[in-house]
């Protein structure tokens, strides 16, 4: 018997039926709903009068085009009020759990569902939004789907599916101070490019796996799909199982022992053969920050904008060419030497309450330059209600940053917080593609301590040149 990975045996766990052209009958645990991939889904279910297979398995909240500055109802007419409406609607159509925006348990869906505990080891878990690989972090089969597919989960509680192949992400060694979790993943993909995981289903594993937090398995997970790879997991452990211990929706009792044994069983076995090894070492890492339309155009912050005339490959000149036109950067310029217009703190990738506390040290004593405009959106109620208790919010204000609702806010430009064309912008997000936090936007991606840092400087900078303030 061959000698299995994570991800094959929760996938085998799952499977109801195999097709003879591959692919298989995915049984799916848990969906995640929100305001933008349901609408579709819940029209084809109306339509054809079908019911829900499992209400239960169902957890809704608006948080995409919701407004992070403004939480007073009813929201002002357009189309978040008429997306959130409509998404209310159907839940109580359909009896299915919708977060109210001003509910304590209301944030980004890939926020919520771990705290909550609707996230488990072991589980299949999807939801309309391609950062659904976030919640690989506990051992569950996460990934992100479309509206059909959104529909079939809905009467059927399953998915067709074809079986990824695997590979391991091996982290050698341990981060030196300064350095984060968003600077192993940006590393990633620039060393393996945004398809680079592309079929794959990714397990991140090695020494440095067992240092990090829950929130920081998140944040890689969250990022594996701009590696190209739909499934990035972590095996589950005792920080697993510590993080979940307790939560509203987690198993009780003699169900938690139970599972607590069941989730003892699926990291990979140590004969397990992948079929694509990776090693990064994060001892030899230092900040990272995206100069260029994709992920994958990351470099240390020390090092300098590159120059399209040393790229031998002529497709690679040309897109690094248009990249260097979009973000208005001059081949050869230090990283360092990028002012920025704007700064956020937040979003599915980093809002999480450790992000904030990391942002905070680094802001604690000192202030925003004058020529930038700041804001921290926490990725939940929950997060914003802890990070006050413990007086975060205070150190964010008086240091000039704007303290928000939670939402996905400036991640995506479908709400109140977009730039305006030219707005250059020091972002925690995932994504700094053309446009993606507004028309003409340019995003330059870093994790919370380097934004931070940069809202200080008002340009790029190494967070470790700015000392301690203690």
């Amino acid at each position: 018997m061959n000698a299995k990975t994570l991800y094959e045996k929760v996938w085998q766990s799952h499977v109801v039926k195999e097709y003879d052209d591959g692919t298989s009958l995915l049984y799916i645990d848990r969906h995640l709903v929100q305001e933008v991939s349901s609408p579709q889904a819940f029209a084809g279910l109306i339509e054809q009068n079908r019911p829900l297979a499992r209400p239960s398995a169902h957890i809704s909240v608006a948080d995409h085009a919701v407004p992070t500055r403004d939480r007073h109802l009813p929201l002002a007419e357009g189309l978040a009020s008429r997306q959130v409406a409509r998404l209310i609607e159907n839940c109580k159509h359909f009896g299915i759990d919708y977060i109210e925006m001003t509910d304590d348990r209301h944030g980004i869906v890939h926020v919520i569902g771990p705290e909550l505990g609707f996230t488990l080891p072991g589980a299949t878990l999807v939801c309309g939004d391609s950062h659904t690989s976030t919640h690989g972090a506990f051992g569950t089969i996460a990934f992100g789907i479309g509206a059909s597919e959104c529909e079939c989960v809905f009467a059927t509680q399953t998915l067709r599916q074809k079986k990824q192949k695997t590979m391991r992400v091996t982290l050698n060694g341990a981060l030196q101070s300064g350095v984060a979790v968003k600077d192993i993943i940006l590393a990633l993909i620039a060393k393996i490019g945004t398809n680079g995981g592309v079929g794959y289903a990714i397990e991140y594993a090695g020494a440095a796996i067992a240092t990090l937090s829950m929130e920081a398995r998140m944040t890689l997970c969250n990022m594996s799909i701009e590696a190209g790879s739909r499934v990035g997991m972590v095996a589950p452990d005792e920080t697993t199982f510590s993080y979940l211990k307790g939560r509203p929706l987690a198993p009780t009792g003699n169900a938690w022992d139970a599972a607590i044994a069941h989730w003892r069983s699926l990291p990979s076995e140590p004969d397990a053969v992948f079929d694509r090894e990776v090693e990064l070492d994060v001892a030899t890492l230092s900040p990272h920050v995206s100069w260029g339309t994709n992920p994958g155009e990351t470099s240390p912050v020390s090092d300098h904008v590159p120059d399209p005339a040393s790229e031998s490959d002529p497709v690679r000149r040309g897109k690094i060419e248009r990249s260097l036109a979009y973000m208005d950067l001059k081949a050869g310029m230090p990283l360092e030497d990028i002012r920025i217009d704007h700064v956020f703190i937040g979003s599915c990738t980093n809002g999480r309450l450790e992000d904030m506390r990391i942002a905070a040290s680094v802001l604690k004593g000192r202030r925003v330059a004058p020529t930038v405009t700041a804001i921290a959106v926490p990725g939940s109620a929950s997060v914003r209600l802890q990070a006050e208790a413990e007086g975060l919010d205070l150190i964010f204000k008086e240091a000039g940053f704007e303290w928000r609702a939670s939402g996905c806010s400036m991640c995506v430009a479908m709400n109140d917080d977009r730039l305006k064309p030219g707005e250059r912008c020091a972002s925690t997000s995932n994504r700094n593609f053309e446009g993606r936090q507004g028309q003409g936007g340019r995003t330059h991606l870093m994790s919370p301590a380097m934004a931070a840092a940069a809202a200080i400087a008002g340009h790029l900078i190494d967070v470790r040149k700015l000392g301690s303030t203690n």
